[in-house]
């Protein structure tokens, strides 16, 4: 097992796309993908990071909001109709005050001129269920940022880059959606991918590898079937913010790869800063 240590002012050069998937991710133990975060610190990353932001596609609001909370961070149960034991699951993880001011001011110094600060609010299913498998002693602090539906990838894309000096101070940037995400192509019973869904997965991939940055900006004319991949955005844009966050030309790496349900990629990325 690698040792994980604390950072200080070294800072990080790398972000994070994860695909978090369904809920159950926190306590299906068939999930490939929960074992992969689970194993996060010990095949990923290593270090322990001072704070964590958060950009998860179960919060969605009109301009860019920060949850700036003092104490232990709600577990918001944003689902309804699963397994009991997964209302009883907590992530209790300090705010990030501090942090959620340093991100305001990132914002808005770039030119997102109405940036707020939400002083309740907690952590949404998109944060807390792929955390409680990487990090699960919740004891690093947390703040969350939200999407913006009504805006479009670039935008976003521009978001992460406002964003990219906070990995100076020790933040770990990291987005939370998924590769694809069209629920009613869902099947439980079947175990293959439809086609069209790894036809997406494969040019996204193969984009984000060859640096192709500016069509995944573009996906929804550059990506095969991207409508049917994503209906909605709200969960790719997180992907966005975690590629402008990495800095200028970084290295993407697919770090995981799986799927359930015939259509539900589980695939998520690194992004390292170029040197």
């Amino acid at each position: 097992m690698i040792s994980t240590t604390s950072l200080n002012m070294a800072g990080l050069k790398e972000t994070f796309y994860i695909s978090h998937g369904s809920p159950t991710l926190a306590i299906d133990d068939s999930l490939p993908a929960r074992h992969f975060l689970k194993s996060f610190r010990q095949r990923v990353f290593s270090d322990k990071p001072n704070s964590i932001l958060m950009i998860s596609a179960h919060w969605d609001t009109t301009e860019p909001t920060v949850n700036a909370i003092n104490g232990p961070s709600d577990t918001i149960y944003d689902f309804y109709g699963f397994p009991k034991p997964m209302y009883q699951l907590k992530y209790p993880a300090p705010g990030a005050p501090d942090l959620a001011n340093k991100v305001k001011k990132l914002l808005e110094e770039a030119g997102f001129k109405r940036v707020h600060k939400d002083k309740k609010r907690g952590l949404d299913h998109g944060a807390w269920v792929p955390l409680m498998l990487m990090y699960p002693e919740a004891d690093i602090p947390v703040c969350q940022l939200s999407v913006q539906t009504e805006m479009d990838a670039t935008y976003h894309y521009n978001l992460g880059k406002a964003l990219a000096p906070l990995k100076q101070e020790g933040v770990l940037i990291v987005g939370s959606g998924s590769a694809t995400h069209n629920l009613r192509t869902m099947q439980s019973s079947n175990d293959s991918v439809a086609s069209w869904a790894a036809e997406f997965d494969n040019w996204l991939r193969e984009s984000l590898l060859s640096g192709r940055y500016e069509d995944v900006n573009q996906y929804e004319e550059k990506a095969p079937f991207a409508k049917q991949a994503h209906p909605w955005p709200e969960h790719f844009y997180p992907l966005h913010v975690a590629m402008g966050a990495a800095g200028v030309n970084p290295k993407a790496e697919l770090i995981h790869d799986s799927w359930t349900n015939y259509t539900l990629s589980y695939a998520s990325y690194k992004f390292t800063e170029s040197s």
